[in-house]
């Protein structure tokens, strides 16, 4: 028996005058403790459990939403490129695949770039969203990283990169691949105008993305119970033949390593940042600085010798 379908929805259609269609997405169930939640408890919570603080995957948008001000910001165009450079086919087409993504998310690919402000600073954002294809990186992925750089750099921003994806795109072949290479170029246009660079781990952030771009970050902050690694750990114990530690590749085994600067939850991601943001940028001492008097000549600096 499905008690939402059988009972609550009914319940529900009876108090809101019958006739009326109710959503079937009004609950959602936790992945890690199978508790139900009300989307708009979910939608509150910035989609972290309330029973065990299981943070689940946002899309792109709501994470622009959740990091900017008042969740005010202007999208970037990222320049149109080749859709399917190898005529790839597996299964499916290729072409049919990105059309499904597209229809079901609104956006052309799995990178959304923005620029804002956050906390009063200008930052640009680019953030990688799951639900499009894996958050997989391909040729369209690279020129938004490319076209984020170069817009911080513009606007002498800094850049903060949201990453949750399971690698390279396939389907793209050694294009796909090629877009490794291009990343760390425009992490290094930004880091040679002296700007800050930002990466926050989401879950997951595998493969090729975090072979790239996604482990360079000059600050580098993961968010809880985030998969973070190369190869997946069923790979890599089939490859070595042991088993590997517990919690392996998740972020706070990494902070135990040294691999990530912070674990920070979800609801204190957005001060977290406002923080670290502020004492990179400002250049200005806090308060004013007052020139020393000069000793008298009978009196000598520690150290010295009379």
């Amino acid at each position: 028996m499905n008690w939402l379908k059988n009972f609550v929805r009914p319940k529900l259609q009876k108090l809101v005058g019958g006739g009326k269609d109710i959503p079937e997405n009004l609950w959602n169930k936790c992945p890690e403790c199978s508790q139900m939640i009300f989307h708009r408890d979910l939608e509150k919570n910035l989609h972290v459990c309330q029973h065990c603080g299981y943070h689940m995957r946002l899309t792109a948008k709501g994470r622009l939403d959740m990091l900017f001000d008042n969740a005010e910001y202007q999208t970037v165009q990222i320049a149109e490129t080749i859709d399917d450079p190898l005529k790839f086919r597996d299964r499916r087409k290729y072409v049919d695949r990105l059309k499904e993504s597209r229809d079901k998310t609104g956006e052309d690919d799995a990178l959304m770039v923005a620029h804002g402000n956050m906390g009063g600073l200008g930052v640009v954002v680019a953030a990688l969203g799951f639900e499009f294809m894996g958050g997989s990186m391909g040729i369209a992925v690279g020129e938004g990283l490319l076209t984020a750089a170069r817009l911080a750099v513009v606007q002498d921003a800094p850049l903060i990169v949201v990453p949750s994806s399971g690698g390279a795109r396939m389907q793209e072949g050694i294009h796909s691949l090629m877009q490794m290479t291009r990343t760390t170029i425009a992490v290094e246009e930004v880091r040679e105008a002296g700007l800050p660079y930002i990466v926050v781990l989401a879950d997951p952030t595998t493969g090729g993305v975090s072979a790239s771009f996604a482990m360079l970050g000059d600050i580098a902050i993961a968010e809880p119970g985030a998969v973070i690694g190369f190869a997946g750990a069923r790979v890599i114990e089939q490859t070595i033949r042991e088993t590997l530690p517990e919690g392996f590749q998740r972020s706070e085994y990494l902070l135990d390593h040294g691999m990530v600067d912070m674990v920070v939850h979800r609801t204190e991601l957005r001060d977290t940042l406002i923080r670290v943001l502020s004492l990179l940028r400002n250049r200005k001492p806090a308060a004013e600085v007052l020139a020393m008097p000069a000793l008298p000549p009978n009196i000598h600096p520690p150290g010295k010798d009379a």
